[in-house]
């Protein structure tokens, strides 16, 4: 099995504008017939990346294509960052805030992003 490591610049115009995101890639060894196990090594606030630093994305699960590059991958993280999902969640504590309190969301994912992404 293959490991890379790979860093992810928040999006601009987000709340995760300006901070440095670390993550770690593992490709089994039936790469690319089953996707890589990607996750965030920098504590992120998002209702869609949980504190083992799981990320729930349809193209890392069922929707995994061989012709999907790791390039993709990593752009496809980018716009989750930029546009969540609230409806294909791992914390549902944040897509409620997400969904309720679009302000209190961004000033905590901005905070989070102070803190844990740009030291």
């Amino acid at each position: 099995m293959f490991h890379w490591q790979a860093t992810i610049m928040g999006p601009p115009h987000s709340p995760y504008s300006g901070g440095v995101f670390l993550v770690t890639i593992h490709f089994p060894p039936d790469y690319p017939f089953k996707p890589p196990k990607v996750a965030f090594r920098t504590k992120v606030f998002h209702p869609n990346i949980n504190s083992n630093e799981s990320i729930c994305l349809d193209i890392l699960k069922e929707q995994w294509s061989p012709a999907l590059t790791i390039s993709k991958v990593l752009l496809s993280i980018c716009s989750l960052l930029t546009d969540p999902n609230p409806d294909d969640l791992l914390i549902p504590e944040i897509a409620h805030m997400y969904k309720t309190d679009r302000n209190k969301y961004e000033s905590t994912a901005r905070s989070w992003t102070q803190k844990y992404a740009m030291g």
